[in-house]
């Protein structure tokens, strides 16, 4: 298979396969040249979802990221996605028949990214996406746990954005997270962090860090 539309179509029905077999609302956008390609609903929550063909080499899944385009002003175009196009990439690999689902803040401004299969031949531990953790359905749940926080935090529910009183306003809102975690998901913490979340910080067990909003 190797042309890029008929990989990128099949890509798309499975993972809208796979995300209406977990239960999942799945729309389309009627109109064309959105950045991104599916709309999946998580926990009250309407995802922007982008589709691609993962390819697998070298103990991973290769996926390129970055489009192009020839503009007759700027000529060759290079673009990518960030946060306000797409909330999550996700992953289709024909040769493994699996699908992954990544968060924006892991691919914003990247052309490509390596879903780890296998440990690396020179032995790298540090900096590495497995696969393991962005596989259906794992994923899915944890984006519906970060929602869920989400509307706790914020006092919203799928229906509103309105936030109700509290009977403590003045408590802080905290969150624990495994260290590998939050290092695979920084930027998504730190966000959370700035916006009044207290992170806690685990590793094996046992409290680690703590992460919160700047001093005023």
């Amino acid at each position: 298979m190797d042309n890029p539309n008929h990989k990128g179509n099949v890509a798309e029905l499975a993972i809208a396969t796979e995300a209406a077999r977990l239960g999942l609302s799945v729309l389309k956008p009627l109109t064309e040249h959105e950045r991104y390609d599916l709309v999946i609903g998580v926990a009250g929550r309407l995802l922007r979802v982008q589709c691609k063909w993962g390819t697998c080499r070298d103990g991973g899944i290769d996926i390129r990221l970055r489009s192009s385009y020839h503009s007759p002003t700027r000529g060759y175009v290079i673009s990518t996605y960030d946060e306000t196009e797409v909330d999550c990439l996700a992953v289709y690999c024909g040769e493994l028949g699996r699908s992954f689902l990544l968060p924006v803040e892991l691919i914003a401004g990247r052309t490509m990214i390596f879903l780890r299969l296998e440990a690396a031949r020179n032995n790298q531990r540090a900096a590495l996406n497995w696969a393991a953790d962005y596989a259906f359905p794992g994923a899915v749940a944890q984006l519906a746990e970060r929602s869920d926080g989400i509307r706790k935090v914020e006092g919203s529910n799928p229906s509103s954005s309105i936030r109700p009183p509290t009977e403590n306003p003045t408590r802080t809102a905290t969150e624990e997270v495994g260290a590998h975690e939050f290092r695979n998901h920084f930027g998504y913490y730190m966000e959370r962090a700035a916006a009044g979340t207290e992170i806690h910080i685990r590793r094996r067990g046992k409290p680690y860090a703590r992460l919160g909003p700047a001093l005023k």
